[in-house]
């Protein structure tokens, strides 16, 4: 399985969402997948924000580019290119007054590309091109945003990322969210850490389950050539 892992949390080794990523990766591990990990982290390595240049150069045609304007585009040319290239994505990150870090919504923006991450088709329909792909986010949190609680409604982190990757084609994606991490006291902290770690072990199961189901159609697709060969 090619991965795509990328922490966007300011903090280094302090960071929950970071410490959590690394943990579904060894759960994954512990399940014998064979992974192949292309890592990012968009807090040290940040994708340019949008600016005029970049706006200009994605809604011109291709074959009409200036060598200035697909020069503005390199990057995130790159960047779409390791992120189609992957079988999995698994995202983690805090939530930053409410929604994602503004290293993450950079990416965000430089990953969001008309004929190449999103394609129009005959109709005018727009087809997201990341819908294959398994795709986890794995996010920290200061408060309780849960069902029920006091400051649900101001969970702005999870619709956004729902309809940015929506929009790419990805339709289920996993939440696996750790709260409260901050505003709340340490027996709170600990009981949220144990819930996400035990949930990440699940879909890191869940993961290993249909790789070795891929995997093994693979293998039967490749004998039963054999056998049309013979």
């Amino acid at each position: 399985m090619k991965l795509m892992h990328v922490d966007a949390s300011a903090k280094r080794e302090r960071s929950n969402s970071r410490a959590l990523s690394r943990y579904f990766l060894e759960r994954l591990r512990a399940e014998h997948v064979d992974l192949e990990v292309d890592y990012l982290d968009v807090s040290a390595e940040p994708p340019p924000h949008v600016d005029e240049a970049f706006a200009i150069a994605t809604y011109t045609a291709s074959h009409e580019r200036t060598p200035a304007m697909h020069a503005r585009l390199a990057a995130s040319d790159a960047l779409c290119a390791r992120l189609l290239a992957a079988d999995a994505l698994v995202f983690a990150m805090p939530m930053y007054n409410w929604s994602m870090p503004s290293a993450f919504k950079a990416f965000v923006d430089s990953i969001t590309r008309a004929g190449v991450t999103y394609v129009y088709a005959h109709d005018g329909s727009i087809v997201g091109q990341l819908g294959r792909r398994k795709v986890l986010f794995i996010t920290s949190r200061g408060a309780d945003l849960r069902a029920g609680s006091p400051y649900a409604s101001m969970d702005a982190l999870t619709p956004a990322l729902r309809a940015a990757f929506g929009f790419l084609g990805v339709a289920e994606p996993t939440f696996v969210d750790a709260q409260p991490l901050q505003f709340a006291d340490q027996e709170a902290r600990a009981e949220a850490l144990e819930r996400a770690r035990n949930e990440l072990s699940a879909v890191a199961a869940n993961w290993a389950r249909s790789s070795a189901a891929v995997g093994a159609a693979a293998r039967a697709g490749t004998e039963n050539a054999t056998l049309c060969e013979e």
